[in-house]
């Protein structure tokens, strides 16, 4: 599908399951920021644009509201469909949406908004959103305060090239003030629990820029991590590791009086 960054379409392609086994999910205080914040109720219609392998959508799909999943990548909806048979996921992408104007209270974007960080899907978003609907923004944020932690980041950099990444801040130059508010942030604490493999080596080799690399690139990095979980103290010590988060939650209000 057009309009897909490379590094998007060739990373999480290949390595879709090993994105749905190694990222971490979400604080359940999320749930009380979106109906709080978002003002999801009841039986509101949300879009999770970006949805991935569903992540996301599993913490949606507790809140009693109708969630419609969409996603450009086709191996990414494949690992959707059978994580979560019951919510709908519809092929696209944010500069074209499959619903109708006016179709949902809110949209979210988890881990995906840098990828797309653009006026023309901040229109569409905001033609897909009711009057006075709600645009949420979530990333999860490595705390690199830790030290094994900012080891990783050190691994992976020299790779990042030019891929779209939420650090830099270049997603902020999207909100102009023409259809959406600036981003309003919430902060919440999280861990990610589970086995080296899970944690380090299905995370970190799930990466787009890191996915996307040739077979003997991603076989170095694959090492490095491997001798960093075999010679940190902590990381060789733990059976189950838990890498620090903070989750990042951003709430942009819809504009009225715009085209």
């Amino acid at each position: 599908m057009a309009g897909i960054q490379k590094a998007a379409q060739l990373g999480y392609s290949s390595q879709a399951g090993t994105y749905a086994k190694g990222r971490p999910s979400y604080p359940r205080e999320l749930v009380t920021w979106l109906r709080e914040t978002l003002e999801i109720q009841p039986g509101s219609t949300v879009v999770d644009l970006g949805a991935g392998t569903g992540k996301f959508t599993q913490l949606l799909g507790s809140m009693e509201i109708d969630v419609v999943a969409v996603e450009p990548i086709e191996a990414m909806r494949a690992e959707f469909a059978g994580n979560l048979p019951h919510i709908t996921i519809l092929e696209g992408t944010a500069e074209s949406i499959p619903l109708n104007s006016g179709a949902a209270r809110a949209l979210v974007c988890a881990q995906a908004f840098h990828w797309f960080a653009n006026e023309t899907a901040l229109a569409e978003i905001h033609r897909v959103l009711e009057p006075n609907g709600r645009l949420g923004l979530i990333w999860n944020v490595r705390d690199e305060s830790v030290d094994w932690v900012a080891a990783i980041t050190d691994i992976i950099a020299p790779y990042e090239g030019d891929t779209p990444r939420f650090h830099t801040g270049d997603w902020k130059l999207a909100f102009t003030g023409r259809y959406f508010s600036e981003p309003e942030l919430t902060c919440f604490p999280y861990t990610h629990a589970g086995s080296a493999k899970e944690v380090i080596m299905d995370r970190f080799l799930s990466v787009s820029f890191i996915a996307a690399l040739p077979p003997t690139e991603k076989a170095k990095v694959s090492e490095q991590l491997q001798r960093l979980i075999q010679t940190h103290p902590y990381l060789r010590e733990c059976g189950t590791i838990e890498l620090p988060y903070q989750t990042r939650a951003y709430l942009c209000r819809r504009l009225e009086g715009t085209p």
